[in-house]
């Protein structure tokens, strides 16, 4: 397996200081932004839209994870392609025609992925996992930071590794939600190589070191 990647989540930074927050996650061991844009109605809260997007990317050196937590995402696809996305992940449940709709982000320039909730069977991505870059696995139920990881997605991970080893796949398994130093190895050891984490590196003393570690750990 390739190495494991870290992507910071930029709903975690300090948004009076974002572009300081910005330059860390350039300058550390960290591999993508991972950004999450909730609408209020597919999620219940707000994040932020296109305006912050771009002014990441004006200042961002790696690239920029698109995490759509809204309702009809196929709206807005070209849109967040233009404002900088290079990969851009929507939920299984956000949208009636997935395939359409992963076409779209191919079609518009960036890696397509999808989301699966917290509850959403993996078997539901069989036939349309060979169009899948990633797969993100939401590890808490989506729409707010600073939730407890949940347990059972160890196995749900395990459980996508097998069908992408058994369809001779190397698509990438993210996990966004409560990912620590205490649990991204056996996220590691279950199949995941993308491993998203906001309050655990934002929130500490050394966000620098925080992801170093992280990474460290996640590549042992």
């Amino acid at each position: 397996m390739s190495k494991v990647l870290i992507a910071p989540s930029m709903l975690a930074a300090d948004f009076g200081n974002l572009q300081r927050d910005i330059e860390m996650v350039n300058n550390s061991e960290a591999d993508w932004f991972h950004i999450d844009v909730m609408d209020g109605h597919f999620v219940p809260n707000i994040s932020y839209g296109m305006p912050v997007i771009q002014a990441i990317k004006k200042h961002a050196t790696k690239p920029l994870d698109v995490h759509l937590m809204i309702e009809k995402p196929e709206r807005y696809i070209e849109e967040f392609a233009r404002v900088g996305a290079d990969i851009i992940t929507v939920h299984h449940e956000s949208t009636v025609h997935l395939h359409r709709t992963l076409t779209q982000i191919e079609d518009a320039g960036c890696k397509a992925g999808v989301v699966l909730n917290l509850t959403t069977p993996v078997s539901v991505l069989e036939d349309i996992l060979p169009k899948c870059y990633m797969v993100l696995l939401m590890s808490i139920n989506p729409g707010f930071g600073g939730q407890t990881f949940e347990d059972m997605t160890y196995n749900r991970v395990k459980k996508l590794r097998k069908m992408a080893n058994d369809q001779g796949l190397n698509t990438r398994i993210e996990i966004d939600g409560g990912v620590t130093d205490k649990n991204a190895k056996a996220l590691v050891d279950a199949g995941a190589d993308v491993l998203v984490a906001g309050s655990y590196i934002f929130k500490s003393e050394n966000q620098t070191e925080t992801t170093k570690y992280l990474k460290s750990i996640a590549n042992s």
